[in-house]
């Protein structure tokens, strides 16, 4: 993880082809199997989705998410918002994932923006999605490996 307090960064080696891992990432069903299952969700920029995770009522996250695709280049980047759907204030969360091929396989590099380096409740979220992020990047890649 970076010292940068704003974001979240994670860089992972997949022994699959960015075609595989792409894949994973934008197919609706399989995007479901490693993260959560995505309503209305395409590799499209513009397209808006909904997904459900754990709410943490504890950093005020409902649990319910909103996000539009800001960016989707195959098989090389998706970007996406990622707002609480029940909150007025708009986080500026960006995750986003760029793929290199690296041999026969993809180095994926993960970022998570958007986090208020001066709020505690801001920085708290940053310190449990760290954590989730990392588990979550082990799924995508087993699901990549399946396809």
């Amino acid at each position: 993880m970076t010292d940068d307090l704003t974001t979240i960064e994670l860089d992972h080696f997949y022994p699959h082809p960015p075609e595989k891992v792409w894949q994973a990432l934008t197919t609706p069903d399989l995007f479901a199997r490693w993260l959560m299952p995505a309503t209305g969700f395409a590799p499209v920029p513009g397209t808006e989705f909904r997904m459900r995770a754990q709410p943490m009522p504890g950093v005020g996250f409902s649990g319910k998410v909103r996000g539009i695709v800001l960016e989707a280049i195959a098989p090389k980047r998706l970007s996406m918002t990622w707002n609480d759907a029940e909150s007025e204030i708009e986080t500026g969360w960006v995750i986003t994932w760029q793929l290199e091929p690296e041999g026969t396989g993809t180095r994926v590099l993960f970022s998570h923006s958007g986090f208020d380096p001066d709020d505690e409740g801001s920085q708290q979220v940053r310190a449990i999605m760290s954590k989730g992020w990392a588990g979550i990047a082990t799924g995508l890649g087993a699901v990549a490996g399946a396809v």
